[in-house]
């Protein structure tokens, strides 16, 4: 079958993928050598896509009210009602929220259809949730939401700084860059976060600093930059504000970072010393009720050092979705306009409406998300598109927006999946495309646009994104405007819009492709934009001109503000993020059975002294309690995390661990100049959950878990759950079957001396589910017992393996499949020493790389254990 060119779907790297389709509906995934963003490396995400693209749970049919409809009757409602509300109550009463993992034309057409026609700007996309602040600061700072610097930066650099930003385990593939970068020419690495992340493995400096002090970490920075004689001069003809700046950084106590001073002498060098400095920052700093005011204080270092457009040297947001840049292209946020022109600017909106032709520009910004979601609350939005995009798991106060979906009169989703925590709020749902099925251009972190191309055949009868919200645009009466027959006219529209945004003085300007053709289309490879007949590629503000009235960068006074303080009934600051091998509600990984074994559960990393003091052991489960929701997740101890600073992962969705919905603990404080939601700072209460059994079951069909805690996951031969109550069944058998839908007889296991009950169901000699009980956390191999669906019989009851066949034990790499006893053996019995030795041995940590930390760790305990016995 003919390779395909296209590009992954999941973080805002944007590698380049060469997919194969084998005939059958399956892919073969790898690294396309000549994208310039990857050089053919992908992360275990990336090689796992051919495992995601099965039809199982999709959404296949559109359906009105539950009952499967006709494309005609569905998107005919969704017209008859969004015009019907806009009539009686005028076009602020409907809204729109998108997503950051639409393509660029999706969010072209969304943006057209609610801006132009409709009139209204409630439109916002989940990318407030991620990269809001980001952008305004960037706006603040130098007039435009402008990514002054390239991926090639971090490998000229003598020194990178990573704030907030796990690019280990977020941005796998840059990590891998800046790791060879470190490796061939000694690239020095600081990372600031106050948890000790998978990043730190290569840093040479790890500022473990008090939460929320990243404002006060650069204000001192640039006073310490101002002291040594490193600001002014050249830098200081092109900057407005430099005083208030520096006065408002000489202002910050050393106290307020939590660091000694030591390790600040320590970062102030580094960072003064090298002339060549990239800081890269991402939702560690952005998702925080004043991280505007953060990255302004990383944006003021590096104006007044001069330290910004030139190779290797520059700030850096680096995006979390696949297409955050593209959507902030086309105005994707609901206070902006397309090609980065300004919604308040009566020539930018008069410029835009004229080129659409549109009957009644949006004058004014809409509704942000949190603002949005409140609003349909209160009965102010009426009419609600969701497309692409899970908002009732994943925005903050969880529970409360979903109670406000509910409530909605009129709730159209356009998704892939037929069942989500939003999807069972809607009335009417549209089948989309999803990755593989599409064909559109994303945008990167380092503003390089590529094409996504469609590899396989639409499941179902599920269609692209930009024709829905087009088809619908016709009904509604703008049948001229909505008349694309193809994304490739989608796009030459954006690039000539483009054009006229430039002529206005925008940075985002891709004119050149304004007359692209479909064949040229098909044919586009990745480019950097700018692309217009002024300028092609290349970094910003290297020459001192930025996109502000004056043509001067601004820097702003910054007053650093600690989080809200936590309180007696609520102790814990909850920190919030990834893991590694999955993404986002795991609608896409969470269908890879090797991408389920690394971490299978939602869990809390909680310090040793808290875990002590609350009375919670390893592998115990924790409630965990806030003003807004609660959740139950399994306790992981560790001392990556600091006393008080809890840590829990946020992709378990109803659909996958009802009890594991962590963003129902996050409050909707948001930040006041970029409306982002402070998601990683919620005050918790912490607590034992009391559960009177743990339970385990796998099963080769779907496992119907009806318990106060659960957890499933996908295996290779079927499910995997793990399970808690806090009242014990009278009849395990009947509740075995009813978890499993079996009516057969099972082998049982009962050990009344320690309260424990295995059960076994088997069809000719081979198992079909098994389920293990106890008092306390199961004790088992899992991998072991997965491994036996469809084959073993009743041996699975034993839970482990025999001598002959050895026990791989938790999953360290998901690529080669090695687990963490193979690991421990072979640098027990072999004596290796390091992780390029553990690569040899067993290829663990040699091709995505993001196990590499893992395996040090592991290599560090062997080294303490046979110090202490010798």
């Amino acid at each position: 079958m003919q390779t395909i060119r296209t590009t992954c779907p999941y973080c805002g790297v944007g590698c380049g993928v060469l997919a194969t389709p084998d005939g059958k509906g399956g892919l073969g995934i790898a690294g396309d050598p000549d994208h310039p963003a990857n050089r053919g490396r992908l992360c275990v995400k990336g090689s796992a896509l051919g495992e995601t693209v099965g039809h199982g749970g999709r959404l296949l049919a559109p359906r009105i009210h539950g009952r499967e409809a006709g494309w005609d009757e569905a998107l005919d409602l969704v017209a008859h009602r969004f015009r019907d509300t806009i009539a009686e109550h005028g076009p602020d009463s409907v809204g729109f929220y998108v997503s950051g993992q639409l393509l660029t034309e999706d969010y072209y057409v969304a943006n057209k259809l609610m801006k132009g026609f409709i009139g209204s700007a409630n439109i916002d996309t989940n990318s407030r949730l991620c990269m809001a602040s980001a952008v305004a600061g960037h706006r603040r700072a130098f007039g435009t939401d402008t990514v002054p610097g390239l991926y090639e930066d971090l490998e000229l650099a003598d020194t990178v700084v990573l704030v907030g930003s796990n690019l280990a385990w977020c941005h796998p593939v840059l990590y891998q860059r800046l790791a060879a970068a470190r490796e061939a020419r000694g690239t020095r690495v600081v990372v600031v976060d106050p948890r000790r992340a998978a990043s730190c493995d290569i840093a040479d400096l790890h500022l473990a600093l008090a939460p929320g002090a990243d404002a006060a970490l650069f204000n001192l920075l640039l006073a310490e930059i101002a002291r040594r004689g490193l600001a002014g001069g050249d830098a200081a003809a092109h900057l407005d504000g430099f005083d208030e700046a520096l006065a408002a950084a000489r202002g910050t106590l050393p106290s307020a970072t939590g660091l000694a001073h030591s390790q600040l002498r320590q970062f102030f060098d580094l960072w003064c010393g090298s002339d060549k400095v990239v800081t890269v920052w991402s939702q560690g700093v952005n998702q925080s009720d004043s991280g505007t005011d953060k990255v302004n204080a990383i944006l003021n270092c590096h104006l007044a050092s001069g330290r910004i457009g030139r190779p290797g040297m520059g700030p850096f947001s680096v995006t979390g979705q696949p297409n955050a840049m593209g959507g902030r292209e086309v105005g994707g946020l609901a206070n902006m306009l397309a090609c980065h022109l300004e919604i308040e600017n009566p020539a930018h909106r008069e410029a835009v409406r004229g080129f659409w032709n549109a009957p009644r520009m949006a004058e004014r910004p809409g509704l942000k998300a949190v603002d949005m979601f409140r609003a349909v609350e209160d009965g102010r939005i009426k009419a609600l598109w969701i497309i692409c995009t899970n908002p009732a798991a994943t925005m903050p106060e969880a529970d409360r927006v979903a109670r406000a979906i509910a409530g909605c009169d009129f709730v159209a989703v356009s998704d892939i999946m037929a069942r989500t925590d939003t999807t069972r709020l809607a009335h009417v749902l549209l089948p989309a495309t999803g990755w593989g099925e599409k064909d559109g251009t994303v945008t990167n972190s380092e503003r390089r646009i590529s094409r996504q191309r469609r590899t396989l055949a639409p499941a179902g009868q599920a269609r692209d994104d930009w024709r829905i919200l087009a088809e619908v645009g016709c009904r509604m009466g703008w049948a001229d405007a909505f008349g694309w027959t193809s994304p490739a006219q989608v796009f030459a529209e954006h690039a000539a819009l483009s054009g006229i945004a430039g002529g206005l003085g925008s940075d985002f300007d891709i004119s050149a492709h304004a007359g692209i053709t479909a064949a040229e289309y098909d044919a586009l490879g990745p480019f950097l934009w700018p692309q217009s007949a002024g300028r092609q590629g290349g970094r910003f503000f290297g020459d001192g001109r930025f996109h502000t009235p004056s043509g001067r960068a601004r820097m702003v006074a910054v007053t650093p503000r600690p989080p809200q303080p936590v309180d007696a009934d609520h102790p814990f600051r909850l920190n919030t993020g990834r893991v590694r091998d999955h993404w986002h509600t795991m609608t896409r990984t969470g269908l890879s059975p090797r991408l389920s074994r690394h971490l299978a559960e939602p869990f809390l990393e909680l310090h040793p002294s808290d875990a002590a003091r609350l009375d919670l052991t390893p592998a115990s489960l924790a409630e965990v309690c806030g003003p807004h929701g609660r959740a139950v997740l399994r306790v992981l101890v560790t001392d990556r995390v600091a006393p008080g600073h809890p840590f829990a992962p946020m992709h378990w969705t109803g659909e996958t661990a009802p009890s594991g919905r962590i963003d129902a603990l996050v409050p909707g404080t948001v930040d006041p100049v970029s409306g982002q939601p402070a998601l990683k700072s919620a005050t918790v209460a912490i607590r034992p959950f009391a559960a009177r059994w743990f339970g385990f079951a796998v099963s080769a069909g779907a496992i119907r878990p009806d318990c106060d805690y659960w957890a499933r996951a996908t295996l290779p031969r079927g499910e995997q759950a793990e399970l808690a109550g806090l009242e014990v069944p009278q009849d395990w058998t009947a509740h075995a079957r009813a978890l499993f839908g079996l009516p057969d007889e099972p082998l049982v296991l009962h050990d009344r001396t320690r309260g424990q009950v295995r059960l076994a169901f088997l069809r000719d000699g081979r198992l079909q589910a098994a389920l293990f009980v106890a008092p306390g956390p199961v004790g088992l191999s899992r991998s072991h017992v997965a491994a036996l669906l469809g084959e073993g019989g009743a041996e699975a009851l034993a839970g482990r393996p025999g001598a002959d066949r050895p026990d791989e034990g938790a999953l360290v790499c998901a690529c080669f499949g090695i687990g963490v006893n193979s690991i421990v053996q072979a640098i027990a019995t072999r004596r290796l020493t390091s992780v390029e030795a553990v690569g040899q041995a067993l290829r663990a940590g040699t091709n995505c790389g993001s196990c590499r930390p893992e395996i040090r760790a592991l290599l560090e305990a062997g080294t303490a254990c046979r110090a202490a016995a010798e």
